[in-house]
């Protein structure tokens, strides 16, 4: 699996499928090495993943993250041996618990993160396969934010996918996982030099988490407090989340998380469109441009 230093993190669920085929080759074709893909109430995401895998050559394709509650850990484990079997390795499964709200609207009652997580991945490592295996081991990254988390990151998978974070974390995350384990992190970036308006955009791109006690709490790990939570998000929060900016500023926030300790940044490039990807930043930052 080529994972180099940039990747893209996009909600390709907004485009048709042929549209989504296409701004894979796209992303492919600038150079990134992997397109990571959310799952929440559209499409499922390893058909999602199957469907942009068939239509590339070289890109790794990550589920960012695959929800544990969508689907026993047999169905996971399957998964994600047919995925990496099919594309030459091509698939990393980043898994995650999501949250409260999403986890009762399919009709399952939230348990503790903890210890749903560390079961779920107990009974994947048990997970009898009787197909064609892939060349190598697959990958699982683990979506953590907190400590514990991010310890059984390090224990019983290959890293971690954290999400919303700022450099700080990334090396408070590092130092949890140790050496030797992925750490993929996610930067919202925002191509916008007017400050009210890069803001606006990222407190309607943040209202939603700010409703998300994960991430709630993640903050608050990191020094912020009440008043940062309120109308929408304080500027100090919304300039720590989203890097916003010319060229050179998200550069700099990019280039402050592989200081930090991860080993892959996936991009985050938004628009005055909610969850549609802003190409020309993508184009921007593009690494074989």
């Amino acid at each position: 699996m080529n994972l180099a230093k940039l990747g893209v993190w996009a909600a390709v669920d907004r485009l048709p499928a042929i549209e989504a085929a296409a701004f894979a080759r796209r992303i492919e074709a600038w150079g990134f090495s992997a397109l990571w893909i959310p799952e929440g109430l559209g499409r499922e995401v390893f058909s999602s993943a199957a469907w942009l895998l068939a239509g590339t050559t070289r890109l790794v394709v990550a589920s960012g993250i695959a929800n544990i509650y969508a689907r026993d850990a047999f169905c996971t484990a399957a998964a994600q041996q047919g995925l990496n079997e099919q594309s030459g390795g091509r698939f990393l499964l980043g898994l995650g618990v999501s949250h409260v709200p999403l986890v009762q609207v399919r009709q399952h009652q939230y348990g503790k993160p903890l210890a749903t997580m560390r079961a779920y991945l107990e009974t994947m490592a048990m997970a009898h396969y009787q197909s064609i295996p892939p060349a190598a081991p697959p990958r699982t990254l683990l979506a953590a934010l907190g400590p514990k988390m991010l310890e059984l990151s390090a224990q019983r998978a290959d890293g971690a996918h954290p999400y919303n974070v700022t450099p700080e974390h990334t090396e408070r995350a590092r130092s949890i996982l140790g050496a030797g384990k992925l750490l993929c992190v996610e930067q919202a970036a925002l191509l916008e030099r007017d400050p009210a308006r890069a803001r606006a955009i990222g407190r309607e791109f943040l209202g939603i988490y700010l409703n998300l006690p994960n991430y709630v709490e993640n903050w608050k790990r990191l020094g912020f407090g009440a008043a940062d939570f309120a109308g929408g998000g304080s500027e100090r929060l919304i300039d720590a989340t989203v890097a916003w900016g010319d060229e050179g500023t998200i550069r700099a926030r990019l280039e402050a998380h592989l200081q930090a300790g991860a080993d892959h940044v996936c991009v985050q490039a938004l628009s005055a469109v909610p969850g549609v990807a802003d190409e020309r930043l993508l184009a921007l930052l593009a690494p074989g441009a």
